[in-house]
């Protein structure tokens, strides 16, 4: 399992040619935290880390700003609060939770397309 950022991560260390260890000692880092980030074992990183990350791969500011997005996108245990929504709301968050680890990718791609088109949609209507 991965998420995002740790699949960026892994990229960006692969480009340089350098181990999760030798990342890790120039970030002041355990190894097993790294991996942890890669693995998608941790929550999101701190802004800290992440421009430490950014400063030693020597990123540009788009390649800095996408890792802050992805980085964003990673945490592995997502909360929802739908607090204060219509009771549909909880039930499809509730569902989604409940049916998530048995949905193909192929259904995730699409749902996640529904998703990025309401949101387009709601965005140009403000």
């Amino acid at each position: 399992m991965t998420t995002p950022f740790g699949k960026a991560v892994r990229h960006l260390r692969a480009r340089k040619g350098v181990s999760q260890k030798e990342m890790a000692a120039a970030l002041g880092v355990t190894p097993a935290y790294l991996s942890a980030l890669e693995h998608g074992r941790r929550g999101v990183p701190s802004f800290d880390f992440l421009q430490r990350v950014a400063g030693y791969f020597n990123v540009i500011w788009d390649e800095a700003e996408e890792l802050l997005r992805l980085a964003r996108i990673s945490d592995p245990r997502v909360v929802v609060d739908t607090a204060g929504l219509p009771p549909e709301y909880t039930a499809f968050a509730n569902r989604l939770s409940a049916e998530i680890r048995g949905l193909s990718p192929e259904t995730v791609r699409r749902l996640a397309g529904i998703l990025e088109k309401a949101c387009n949609s709601r965005e140009k209507a403000r």
